[in-house]
């Protein structure tokens, strides 16, 4: 009877009688009534069909053979496709272990993998896979099967849901699984230095095997497969069948040496990819590190080169100048009210105290090139700037307050500079607008430094004029505007000191300076 699947047979007679005419009940009645009668056909034709049947049987096992190697090469070809176009270390070893133990391809129950630190000088152990129970084992079996998905979404599907958890369940095992390099004597280095697979077997009474390796795997079974690749040994992949004890063939061990070829490959090159961008970040960051320091010298150069020129004029113009005032204030002193030359005297001492309060700026910028730092108390520098300054402060019509944090420490700065910058501030083209002339100073401590800040309520300007005035020489229609402020952010930036001006047209300017606490803070 020609069954569905054999409609061929129909068509030729011939075929229909070498598949089917040997398996008919009719056929088999005839030979045995052949025999029954002594016909000399009879042993001929049982020869006959006893070979077609052997030959059947071979061609069928043939068959079978041919379309596992098919659907092995077809594996292969997928898993070489992936692990070439990956330069992901996890990718690649997800796609590795998943291969390893997926049913689609070599069906191993467990696998475990050590790779090699050469630094160190250990194999150590970095990923396993695996169901820890037949129950688990069943579950993930069915859920392979459910979704028939191929290599690429078994491996991405693993790296995405069980990765970490896999790392979690084997973590003690995988601490255990260190081993030198140098002991040579052990079973997984001899495999790994031999740079061919070992079938392990009676594990437990292995004279190669230490216990202690056969009670952490807890199987008597298990295959030992080296990774290398270009004669350099990249680690090992420990397999065995602890839930289904199937029995690892030979056919097993040469598929996975198979196997082992591209796996090293990728994971070395995904492993040198990985230190790659590593170092690439490091000459990145040493490569805008060199940038930083070369602006740094840059600057440093120009203002070297400007206090240089500006002392030089400085020192030239101040001692004529002090001569003239001092012989302005003499003539001063001693000309009667009513000296119609008075005015001109007064307007001459004037103009030279400006004169000589212009210079000691220059000579301040000049001086703060190389600032001399110390450990100073907080609440000492500001109650002195205060009084230094209440006078002129008062005079203006300016109130003051200033709210001291507790228990501050030391801070670690040039105590010099440092009032000059809070005078400044403080008395820094003092045109109020409004009625709110108000200054409010505050210190407290933060991270590894003391903040202080200073609220000026009566400036309204914008934060680019404000830049602006942070800008050395930035205005010279008055002869010294602008210096101030820029001196104070020069001398700050020279002690490696974070000073911040926010500007503000409707509730004024505020400074924020951090003062460092240690010596290692600084620059």
């Amino acid at each position: 009877m020609v069954g569905v699947g054999d409609e061929e047979l129909l068509v030729s007679k011939r075929q229909r009688r070498l598949e089917k005419c040997g398996e008919c009940p009719k056929f088999a009645s005839d030979l045995k009534q052949l025999h029954a009668e002594d016909n000399p056909l009879a042993p001929l034709l049982s020869e006959l069909l006893s070979e077609n049947h052997r030959q059947k049987t071979q061609i069928q096992s043939l068959v079978s053979f041919l379309d596992n190697k098919t659907l092995e090469m077809r594996f292969l070809h997928e898993l070489g496709s992936v692990l070439q176009s990956s330069v992901d270390l996890e990718e690649v070893l997800s796609v590795a272990l998943t291969a390893i133990t997926a049913g689609k391809g070599f069906g191993m129950n467990r696998a475990f993998l050590l790779l090699c630190d050469r630094e160190a000088g250990i194999l150590k152990g970095y990923l396993g896979i695996g169901p820890s129970s037949l129950n688990e084992a069943s579950q993930v079996w069915d859920e392979i099967v459910q979704n028939d998905m191929d290599l690429q979404t078994l491996s991405q599907n693993f790296r995405v849901n069980k990765l970490s958890s896999e790392r979690a369940k084997f973590h003690d095992v995988l601490e255990q699984l260190t081993i030198p390099l140098a002991n040579k004597d052990h079973i997984v280095i001899k495999a790994l230095d031999g740079r061919h697979p070992i079938m392990v077997q009676g594990a437990f009474q292995h004279p190669d095997v230490p216990p202690e390796l056969a009670r952490l795997l807890g199987v008597d079974t298990f295959l030992l497969m080296p990774l290398i690749s270009r004669n350099r040994r990249i680690g090992m992949i420990i397999a065995d069948n602890c839930i289904t004890n199937r029995v690892i063939t030979e056919e097993d061990m040469h598929s996975l040496e198979t196997f082992g070829f591209p796996v090293a490959f990728a994971i070395e090159r995904a492993s040198l990819y990985d230190k790659l961008q590593v170092e690439l970040s490091r000459v990145t960051e040493a490569g805008k590190k060199l940038k930083e320091q070369q602006e740094l010298i840059v600057r440093m150069e120009n203002m070297a080169l400007v206090g240089r020129i500006t002392s030089s004029i400085a020192h030239s113009v101040r001692n004529p100048l002090m001569i003239i005032g001092g012989f302005a204030r003499s003539m001063l002193k001693n000309s009667p009210a009513s000296d119609p030359k008075r005015t001109f005297i007064e307007s001459i001492v004037a103009e030279t105290h400006q004169l000589e309060g212009v210079l000691d700026e220059i000579l301040n910028y000049s001086d703060s090139l190389y600032p001399t730092r110390d450990f100073w108390d907080v609440n000492q520098l500001v109650e002195a700037t205060l009084r230094d300054t209440a006078d002129i402060l008062t005079s203006l019509g300016y109130a003051t307050n200033y709210s001291s944090g507790h228990d501050l420490p030391p801070v670690y700065i040039d105590f010099k500079q440092l009032s000059y910058c809070l005078r400044t501030l403080l008395q820094n083209d003092l045109n109020g607008i409004g009625t709110d002339l108000s200054i409010s100073i505050s210190s407290q401590t933060g991270e590894d430094c003391v903040i202080i800040r200073i609220e000026d309520r009566s400036r309204h300007i914008s934060q680019s004029e404000l830049d602006h005035l942070l800008v050395p020489f930035s205005e010279t229609h008055d002869l010294g505007t602008g210096l101030g402020l820029a001196l104070c952010k020069t001398m700050l930036e020279k002690q490696g000191i974070p000073f911040v001006a926010q500007a503000d047209e409707q509730n004024g300017i505020r400074y924020t300076i951090s003062l460092p606490t240690s010596k290692e803070e600084q620059p």
